[in-house]
């Protein structure tokens, strides 16, 4: 077993209270592993049992502070937790909010991908459901500003703003 500067063992693993591996590195508001001990914001914590109204505001909110990554942990819960007719739209939103974090991290390429993707997969849904608006949520306002948001990324080749760049969900301003 070696030891890393840090005094932690290399190949020692964070364990959550009930022994599963759980990363405990503090992480930035993009969700990017920062070194243990630094200062960081709050993690997402992950499992919740939300409505899908609560869902979609909680996840509202962390868009509009800067933290798509926390909002994507929203949007999984309520994948992995909601009906199976809906798992489709409650992962392509995931993927539009793990589109922005890509976006706002640098990374053009893939930031781009999973905004068009996303998209893709939460129109899809919304044809084969029938729901133009489900909870509220302006379906081809999201779709639209995906598909915006990826073009700007890939023709400027910067990091966008997190916050500046995060969609309504509910559409409006």
């Amino acid at each position: 077993m070696g030891n890393a500067s840090s005094g932690r063992q290399t190949d020692a693993r964070d364990r959550d209270s009930e022994g599963r591996a759980r990363n405990a590195r503090p992480r930035d508001g993009l969700g990017r592993p920062l070194p243990y001990g630094a200062d960081g914001v709050d993690r997402q914590p992950e499992g919740v049992l939300r409505t899908p109204e609560q869902s979609v505001t909680e996840a509202q909110e962390l868009l509009d502070a800067g933290k798509p990554f926390h909002a994507h942990e929203v949007f999984e819960d309520a994948w992995k937790s909601g009906p199976e007719r809906e798992r489709a739209l409650w992962r392509g939103l995931a993927q539009l909010a793990v589109g922005l974090t890509h976006s706002a991290r640098g990374n053009v390429t893939g930031g781009a991908r999973l905004l068009r993707r996303g998209a893709g997969a939460v129109e899809e849904w919304a044809s084969g459901a029938g729901a133009s608006r489900p909870y509220g949520m302006d379906v081809a306002g999201l779709v639209g500003w995906a598909r915006e948001l990826a073009g700007v990324v890939e023709e400027s080749g910067e990091a966008v703003d997190a916050r500046g760049s995060a969609p309504r969900l509910r559409g409006g301003a």
